[in-house]
């Protein structure tokens, strides 16, 4: 932890005494670096007990939950009281514009409320009689390329081969005029992501979570997932390297990212430099999908299991409801904590490091008080301290029972006595489904397009990868992108041609 602290302390100072980091060179970013980390380790005590919230020490500390972002119930009384002071309300009057032909375009278009979406991200010195693009359109042109032109750049999107007076259902769908050439530079675009703090954007997310819950995408009782997925920064070699305790600290021309071990992958290399993508999901247990709901951005050195409460309690304090979590071997509540800090069970596959505590077997599983004793014990319950166990002999039964304690604490562990134990019937039937983890990553980054955004700063992967996951649950919700159902039997398709 040292490491990660002095790691922190000299990201900190940094980003502190050079505000204008990016317009510097790369000799003097070097330069800089190389001085600031001298300074630091000379400095630092490696006796002082670390007492730095985990947030701040994988850098996750701007992604906290703060005054101002709104939960689920308060996202749905402030909708549905906006325009109670209104005499008319014109977005519920509004008509389906005859140029938005595309499905997908028509029913975001009908969905969003320009004026929430507005009041939600516009900043504090908003005037609307002062600017000729509004928020609420910017916010649109964003989910525009996105939805169907992610490939391309910011620069050739914003041009007439995308808005010109010709392509009338894009301008249509942002609010441009048809009859004028007005239309947003792509600098314009590029400050509207850059203003956006973590407060809008979970505000703006919880909008869109409020009618994700209400579309029926989801049934009443969903299993949550959390998982991980690199995104490769452009940055490739540090400004400055050095090993501490056989640990090596790198910085690089963005300090936010760091290099870190990628999941196994025949194409690439076993390691990534960039940030790691940690997104929760909801899982429809009787289909199977799995949606994205909300995501944390960390550097990519980090170890998976620091994001699991900050996620949790971020997507806690957003009004999402969560009982059990799955997820793989990366995520273990190996002592509890979790459960203890918010009340969430998570449930993973057994880990291979993990070494079978005293007097237990394996296949099948079962727990003895003693060295002497081969009556398996039966399962009570849990407790804060581990799980216990009870003597399940019949009187007379056993030689030790005038000197047997009859019961047993077994410790947690990220092998079979997890939180929830995986000799539970429930915590196989979640870790069989986890693999559907999987698939919003697939839609968010292929789909999407969020595999090919240009990684240059923490700050602009937490605002692209909160654009993408509203897109990925509204086309989730428009259902437009469904493969159609296979038909089982020849019977069906006869029926349905005579139908």
């Amino acid at each position: 932890m040292h490491t990660k602290n002095i790691r922190r302390i000299i990201t900190k100072q940094l980003k502190r005494n050079f505000p204008n980091w990016n317009k510097m060179t790369r000799k003097s970013k070097k330069e800089l670096t190389k001085q600031i980390m001298t300074e630091v380790v000379d400095k630092y005590d490696y006796s002082k007990i670390l007492d730095i919230p985990i947030e701040e020490l994988i850098g996750v500390e701007d992604q906290a939950p703060s005054a101002g972002i709104r939960s689920l119930p308060e996202m749905a009384f402030y909708i549905e009281n906006f325009h109670s002071d209104n005499l008319f309300h014109f977005d519920a009057l509004k008509k389906p514009y005859p140029e938005i032909v595309d499905p997908e375009l028509q029913f975001i278009d009908q969905l969003i409320d320009d004026q929430i979406i507005n009041s939600l991200i516009a900043p504090d010195s908003y005037s609307a009689v002062h600017r000729d693009i509004q928020p609420y359109q910017l916010f649109r042109m964003e989910l525009l390329k996105i939805i169907k032109y992610p490939e391309i750049s910011y620069r050739k999107f914003c041009s007439d081969e995308y808005f010109g007076r010709e392509r009338k259902q894009n301008r249509r769908f942002v609010r441009l005029p048809l009859n004028t050439k007005t239309q947003a530079d792509h600098t314009e675009l590029c400050h509207f992501r850059r203003g956006l703090n973590f407060k809008q954007l979970m505000n703006v997310l919880v909008y869109f979570l409020h009618h994700f819950y209400r579309s029926g995408c989801l049934e009443n009782a969903v299993i949550h997932g959390v998982d991980s997925s690199e995104l490769q920064s452009e940055v490739n070699y540090p400004l400055c390297t050095i090993q501490i305790k056989g640990k090596k600290i790198r910085i690089y021309s963005d300090p936010d990212c760091d290099c870190g071990k990628r999941r196994n992958k025949r194409d690439k290399s076993h390691y990534v430099i960039g940030y790691r993508l940690h997104t929760l999901t909801a899982i429809n247990p009787s289909t199977g999908h799995s949606f994205p709901l909300v995501s944390l951005v960390g550097a990519a050195n980090h170890h998976d299991s620091l994001f699991l409460k900050p996620l949790i309690k971020l997507a806690q304090a957003l009004g999402i409801d969560i009982k059990l979590v799955t997820a793989d071997q990366a995520y273990h509540d190996s002592d509890g904590s979790v459960l203890n800090e918010t009340g969430v069970y998570i449930v993973a596959p057994e880990s291979e490091k993990a070494n079978l505590p005293d007097n237990v077997l394996e296949s099948p599983l079962r727990v003895a008080c003693n060295d002497s004793c081969e009556i398996p014990m039966q399962f009570l319950g849990s407790t804060p301290e581990g799980h216990e166990f009870g003597c399940d002999a019949a009187p007379g039964e056993c030689t030790f029972e005038s000197n047997c304690p009859k019961s047993r604490i077994v410790s947690f562990d990220s092998g079979y006595f997890q939180p929830m134990p995986t000799f539970h019937g429930g915590s196989q039937d979640a870790i069989e489904i986890r693999k559907n983890c999987e698939r919003p990553f697939n839609l968010m980054k292929k789909r999407e397009g969020l595999e090919q955004t240009r990684v240059r700063s923490q700050q602009g992967v937490i605002v692209r990868s909160t654009l993408t996951t509203i897109v990925t649950l509204l086309l989730e919700m428009a259902g437009t992108r469904h493969k159609p159902k296979k038909k089982e039997d020849g019977q069906k398709e006869l029926f349905a041609a005579t139908g």
